[in-house]
């Protein structure tokens, strides 16, 4: 017998509103884009959960709210956490 999986890791828009992560690591090479990490702090280990996704992507980090766009949300990656 199959053993079940499920995906656990994707990118940030791959999530639904009010999924969380934690993200595991960020890939860009636009230094502008990992600066705006960098001030979200949205580094690896961080729990981020995906509020809105439309009109574009509101995420929750540390008890604060960011607005990102679709390059931003791109470059991060997480680990699913399942409630």
């Amino acid at each position: 017998m199959f053993t079940p999986f499920s995906v656990l890791g994707s990118s940030l828009i791959l999530l639904q509103e009010g999924e969380q992560g934690i993200v595991t690591f960020c890939k860009n090479q636009d230094e502008i884009i990992l600066k705006k990490l960098v001030s979200m702090e949205v580094m690896p280990g961080t729990i981020i959960t995906l509020e809105e996704r439309l009109p574009s992507f509101v995420i929750k980090v540390r008890n604060r709210r960011w607005q990102i766009d679709k390059d931003v949300a791109c470059a991060i990656y997480v680990r699913v956490l399942r409630m």
